[in-house]
């Protein structure tokens, strides 16, 4: 897919579904890659959910790297950082009482899909449907009954089941883009305490995010089964 086709196929999407805000392009940025020339940093010291809501309610285009993410969390499970010592044992969490023991946030954590560390020197995001870059992942912030027609877009073809794996922790960062990355399946997660608490993704709002990839057959399924 080109870039054009990308931006054609995102708003269809957005047509289709009416969509209230942008599906936001993702696109980790590999140690060895080149930053993008065409597309400013983003200037500020943000956290990446808060880039992501951005994005898909303002429009934005922007790249970050690590010094602008101020939540070393999110940009260590997306391979900017190694994740520091109290988070990766689960202390934070612990401490913060969302937990009963240690061991269960370690336990947690643990099981936290985390793109290693390093890999990665920025983070590129676009509204999908003005993107200039082939994404790796695409996240949609929307409606329960909106993720539900996602999910049987997905399926309209192959069929299948959508799996969701999360915790309610670095829903975004972690499940929202490391988890199909690394896995190249798409994903449901239902928000953190950070990303509710820092953006103004709201209550009756959830998450999927999809591997570029499957950008083409999900459009395509979506216009026959729901294109009225």
């Amino acid at each position: 897919m080109n870039n054009e086709e990308i931006q054609k196929l995102g708003k269809e999407l957005i047509d289709t579904l009416h969509l209230k805000t942008s599906p936001v392009a993702v696109h980790l940025v590999k140690a060895d890659e080149e930053l993008p020339a065409d597309i400013p940093r983003i200037g500020e010291n943000i956290r990446h959910c808060q880039m992501v809501d951005n994005t898909r309610r303002k429009g934005s285009q922007f790249y970050a790297v690590l010094d602008d993410h101020m939540c070393k969390g999110g940009a260590a499970v997306m391979g900017l950082t190694e994740m520091g010592e109290k988070l990766k044992t689960g202390e934070v969490y612990y401490h913060l009482n969302h937990f009963g023991s240690l061991d269960a946030a370690k336990n947690t954590m643990e099981k936290v899909p985390r793109v290693p560390a390093n890999s990665v020197k920025a983070v590129v995001y676009s509204p999908l449907e003005k993107t200039t870059f082939k994404p790796d992942v695409i996240l949609i912030i929307t409606t329960p009954k909106q993720v539900m027609e996602l999910s049987q877009a997905l399926l309209h073809k192959d069929g299948g089941r959508v799996n969701a794996s999360f915790a309610g922790k670095q829903s975004v960062c972690a499940d929202g883009v490391a988890y199909p990355y690394l896995s190249g399946e798409a994903g449901v997660t239902i928000g953190c305490s950070g990303s509710r608490k820092y953006t103004e993704i709201k209550e009756d709002e959830m998450i999927m995010s999809i591997p570029v990839d499957m950008l083409p057959g999900l459009v395509a399924s979506a216009k026959t089964m729901f294109n009225n």
